[in-house]
């Protein structure tokens, strides 16, 4: 009994292709949440109504609902209407909507803070409504809010551990197939640990450049 790292190294391969995938869903999942929660803000605040409703349903799904179910019935359950998505896609798409309608909470209350006054210069300088959001108004919004946007994207690299219960291989479950193999879960946990928190500093020290840069460009 007792612990023994030394069975560690002998998993290094196992353990570095989890990695590699984490970061890839992580990476994959954060784009589609960022773009997706600025479509979604765009749809709930200018969208017509027809639009607008069923996207209040699709809000209140995938704010009211564990991101655990929400990955089975996009991997499990759409399965049965002839939906066949990899476990990787899938966790992509569940991760990235999830965090898409938290985004676009924070987008939308960033852009009613915009100066209307703002809208209305870019009216005057021969911009169209459309043009002036995309040009004017969102990039101002989403400046305001990437401190928490970032804060979201670090939830998500957490979160993105739940994919191994579709069969992803990323981190936590390369850790669960070597811990099969030696029947040693403290060490092979505390390595995966170590390596989230590895590349949760790397995430903050990229996001912190983020922000950096666009206050620069106020």
């Amino acid at each position: 009994m007792g612990l023994d790292f030394s069975v560690v190294p002998q998993f290094y391969d196992i353990i570095l292709i989890g990695v590699l995938w984490t970061v890839a869903i992580t990476v994959a999942s954060a784009l589609l949440s960022f773009f997706g929660g600025i479509v979604f803000a765009v749809v709930a605040l200018y969208g017509h109504w027809s639009i607008r409703l069923p996207f209040r349903g699709f809000a209140w799904l995938f704010m009211g609902t564990p991101l655990l179910l929400q990955l089975f019935l996009i991997y499990f359950g759409l399965v049965q209407i002839g939906v066949d998505l990899p476990a990787f896609v899938a966790g992509v798409i569940g991760l990235g909507l999830h965090f898409a309608v938290y985004n676009s909470e924070l987008i939308q209350t960033a852009i009613i803070a915009v100066d209307k006054g703002q809208m209305e210069a870019a009216r005057t300088l021969g911009l169209s409504n459309g043009q002036a959001l995309r040009k004017v108004v969102i990039p101002q919004a989403v400046r305001d809010v990437l401190p928490p946007i970032g804060n979201n994207m670090i939830a998500l690299l957490k979160d993105s551990a739940l994919v191994s219960v579709i069969g992803v291989s990323e981190l936590t479950l390369s850790a669960q197939r070597a811990i099969g193999r030696t029947y040693r879960p403290f060490e092979f946990y505390v390595v995966a640990a170590a390596c989230y928190y590895i590349i949760n500093l790397g995430m903050e020290a990229v996001l912190r450049r983020i922000e950096r840069r666009t206050a620069l460009s106020r």
